[in-house]
This record gives structure tokens, sequence and C-alpha cells, in this order.
């Protein structure tokens, strides 16, 4: 088993320049460590899931207008996540706030 997540958490985005920290809201009353425990239900973007500073992917609408402009030389645009799924897998034997719990080895996955 994994360890634990909460709040304060070092994230990263394989497409983002800079590593970001998970926001757990402490809306389930459960403490990891002193800080809010995460679910997998802990993915909205901005709430949960902070910018990585610019973002390089290819599927991104701004990364593909910027890159369109400048004759097909990737250009970077800021990050803005665009999470629309939980979180996966969650440990389905550690609940918080009666969903699984996410641990240093789930995903999570964005459009862009």
């Amino acid at each position: 088993m994994g360890q634990v997540v909460c709040n304060g958490a070092l994230i990263k985005c394989s497409f983002g320049v800079a590593p970001s920290t998970l926001i757990v809201l402490p809306v389930n009353r459960v403490l990891s460590c002193s800080m809010p425990a995460a679910n997998i239900m802990d993915y909205k973007p901005i709430v949960n899931i902070p910018t990585f500073g610019m973002c390089s992917s290819t599927a991104n609408p701004t990364v593909i207008s910027a890159t369109a402009a400048a004759s097909g030389v990737l250009t970077p645009m800021p990050c803005i996540p665009n999470t629309v799924a939980p979180w996966t897998p969650g440990n389905p034997k550690t609940l918080i706030g009666s969903m699984p719990a996410i641990n240093n080895s789930s995903k999570l996955f964005c459009l862009w």
C-alpha cells in the first residue's frame, strides 16, 4: 500500500513546467500528519488542483492557438487544469468521507 496523501502534498503534471501542491479542504474531518487527508473526489481544478505554471500539452486549445500563431513552434501557455474525473485508483480499504483515499501512486488525468 502507498503512502496516504494529504493537504500540501507535492503534485506534478507531465506537461507543466513547475510542481504544485494539492489543496485538500478540511470538510471530511480526517487528518493525516495533522493535515486534511485526500480522497478521490479532491480533483477539482483550482479548488484542489492549482496551476503548474506553463502548459506544453498539444491537446490544450490555448497551446494549439499559440503554436499555430508561431508558425508551428511549440509555444507553452499558462496552465489552467482541466481535471474532470476523480483520482484513480483509490484505496477502497481506506475511506475518507465515505470515499476511497488516494495514495502516492494515484493518478489524476487532465483533458489537456
